[in-house]
Parts: structure tokens; C-alpha cells; sequence
């Protein structure tokens, strides 16, 4: 392996954001040798995986198109009628009702690692600190790159402070088992998922919140995914895009008779109850997500601090390609993918959020190629 500063492209994040930046430069054309990708754990799906198995995901939320490729098409449904011989996931797939199992996605996972090269430009390093140089970014001493994308995920757990200290109290993307009695903290897909898992262990549960959730098969409206959709959001103002992401992040989980008829059948029974308050249960389960905002990553926070970049309430304020205006020009490139792209889309921390990033990031380095 060429040592990592001799590349004139990093990645910050060894992750599936990671991932999928990857996979788009080699497929516009750059080698393994010309991209330097920092993270913890060579594994891509490493965390994800974990979070998953501790909720007993099993299908994913996203449709054909959550994928860690360079193109949207052809997508997982494709993949899954040709090992099926079966057209179900393609006709489930023009109704986007086709959700990949778990499994499925991480098979992908793996393949998409083993084809790219991803082994040979990974580096196991952490990376705390980023800071723009002439003629590219010094990466934490691992050398000065042209052209940087920071994908560095979620910055932690969320769990409510009063709960911080409460032996009862387990974070739902933590392994454990199930109590007679559970109280689930919190109303998107992860407690949705706590309840259904719960009262399919044979355990009461109270579902904590304080806000009803919405009901939408994607994490955001579908319009968020769409050109047209994406060209209105990028046309608000500092103050309305603020506002419009604080209401995007509300707790949701998809609408359908899978969800909704355990919970109700539990209810009729006495098993299932919603409560504006713990009320003492043996178990607590804070399906409370994770910590929101750059100030709790301390790159990012570095970041900003050092370089004075523009921020609105916390999020980075970035390019329509995602991208930080200050820090980006012909000759060098700062962009930034997975949730702390959101300025730039919404559903940055989704797949497709991943890709719409990762295409920003690879044209301006064609522009500096060609320049």
C-alpha cells in the first residue's frame, strides 16, 4: 500500500457513507492507489451491524435503492430476482414495496467491499482534527490532501440525562434481552421496532413519548428524494431550512398492518399501553436515537472553530454538492456526506444521502483532473 499522503483524495470515515464515496470515485475512474480512506474498523458495516442486530432488524427501511453502489440502478431488487429467478422483487420494486432483508444488504455489504479495492486504500487511524493547508487539507499527520470528504457518522447515543445513571435503563442499539415489563422511550423506527420485539418476547409494554410519530415509509417524504423536491429545499432561506429540518427529524415509522396490528392486538389484551411519562417498569429501553449536531463531533466542532465556517443552528451550512463554500475552490475540496451533510440533503444519512454526496465530491475532482 502507497503510504496514504502520496493520494490526492481522503476519505474521513471508514463507515457505509465511507463506503459509498468510495465505491463512486472508483467508479469515475480513480484507483485504489489515488484514494485514502480512514477508519476505525475495516469493516464497513461494522457499527451499522451491531445496531442492527441489537434491535433484531430484519428488513431494511429504504427500497431497491438503498445501496452502498455508485448508481441508483440496477438496485437490491434487481440482485435479489436474479438469485431468486423470481420477477416479485422487481414488480415489488416498481410499487417501492421492496425492502431488502438485513441479511440481503449486508451480502451486498460485503460485496461491494471485495470488488472495490476498499482493503487496499483503508487505514485504521482516528481522526480528530482536519485543517485546510496550501493547496489541500493536512489530515491529522497523515498527510495533506487535495480533495477531502469527512463522513464521520453519527457523533454518539443519545440517552435523556435523567436516565443516564438508572440501572434499569439500556440504549436500544446496545445488546440485551427483555423484561416482563418494558417501557420504551421514544417514537421512531428503532422504538417501533422495541415494541414489536418486546411483545413478541411475551413482555407489557409502555410506549414513553411525548409527541405522536408520523407515518412515512422513508425516513423523510418522498418529494426530499426527487430533483424537484431537492431544488425547492435548496431555494429556502437560513431561517426556513432550519425549521424545515428540525420538523424533518421527527420520530416516524413506516404505515402498513405489519406494524400496526401486533401493537393493537396487544392493546386489546392489556399488554400495550402510551404513556407521557415513565411510570416504573422493570426496564427501560431509550430508543432515543442519536446525539444531534456538528458541536458534538469533535472534528466537525474543531472544524469550525478553527476555521471560522459558517454554521445555523447545528448543522454546517454547505453547497447545494455538498460541500463547505470557505474551505472549497479550484484547487482543493472539503465536502461532507452522511448526516452532517443534511444543509445539503435532508436524507444525507441515508444510502442515497450517501450517493448524492459522493457524486458532489467526484465532479469536482474530475474538474481538478482535467483543469
Amino acid at each position: 500500500m502507497e503510504p496514504a499522503g502520496t493520494a490526492p483524495c481522503a476519505i474521513v470515515g471508514g463507515g457505509l457513507v465511507g463506503l459509498v464515496a468510495y465505491a463512486t470515485l472508483r467508479h469515475g475512474g480513480l484507483a485504489p492507489a489515488e484514494i485514502a480512506v480512514f477508519g476505525t474498523d475495516p469493516d464497513p458495516a461494522g457499527a451499522w451491524r451491531e445496531r442492527a442486530r441489537s434491535i433484531r432488524q430484519r428488513r431494511m427501511r429504504s427500497e431497491s435503492d438503498g445501496h452502498c453502489l455508485a448508481t441508483s440502478f440496477p438496485g437490491l431488487a434487481v440482485r435479489a430476482a436474479r438469485k431468486r429467478l423470481s420477477l416479485v422483487p422487481l414488480l415489488q420494486s416498481v410499487c417501492d414495496r421492496y425492502h431488502p432483508t438485513v441479511d440481503e444488504f449486508l451480502e451486498h455489504v460485503t460485496e461491494v467491499r471485495e470488488r472495490s479495492g476498499w482493503e487496499e486504500s483503508f487505514h485504521r487511524a482516528r481522526i480528530e482534527r482536519v485543517r485546510a493547508v496550501d493547496g489541500g487539507f493536512e489530515v491529522d499527520g497523515q498527510g495533506v490532501f487535495a480533495h477531502v470528504l469527512l463522513a464521520p457518522g453519527h457523533p454518539g447515543l443519545n440517552l435523556p440525562p435523567e436516565l443516564e445513571r438508572d440501572p434499569r435503563a439500556v440504549h436500544a442499539y446496545h445488546p440485551h434481552a427483555y423484561a416482563a415489563r418494558v417501557e420504551v422511550v421514544g417514537a421512531g423506527m428503532a422504538a417501533a421496532t422495541e415494541w414489536l420485539n418486546a411483545l413478541a418476547a411475551g413482555s407489557s409494554v409502555v410506549s414513553v413519548r411525548r409527541r405522536e410519530p408520523e407515518r412515512r415509509p422513508l425516513n423523510l417524504p418522498r418529494e426530499l428524494f426527487t430533483r424537484r423536491g431537492l431544488a425547492r429545499f435548496h431555494h429556502t432561506g437560513r431561517e426556513e431550512r432550519v425549521a424545515l429540518l428540525r420538523r424533518f427529524g421527527v420520530p416516524s415509522y413506516p404505515p402498513g398492518p405489519d406494524w400496526d396490528e401486533p401493537v393493537e392486538r396487544a392493546a386489546r389484551e392489556g399488554r400495550f399501553r402510551v404513556a407521557g411519562e415513565l411510570d416504573g417498569a422493570d426496564q427501560v429501553i431509550c430508543a432515543t436515537g442519536f446525539k444531534r449536531g456538528f458541536r458534538h463531533d469533535r472534528l466537525l466542532a474543531g472544524l469550525v472553530m478553527e476555521h471560522e465556517v459558517a454554521t445555523a443552528a447545528d448543522w454546517i451550512v454547505l453547497a447545494p454538492d455538498s460541500t463547505v463554500p470557505a474551505l472549497t475552490d479550484a484547487t482543493r475540496t472539503l465536502s461532507l456526506a452522511g448526516v452532517p451533510a443534511q444543509w445539503a440533503f435532508p436524507a444525507a444519512d441515508t444510502l442515497a444521502g450517501a450517493r448524492y454526496a459522493a457524486h458532489g465530491f467526484l465532479r469536482r475532482v474530475e474538474r481538478w483532473r482535467t483543469r
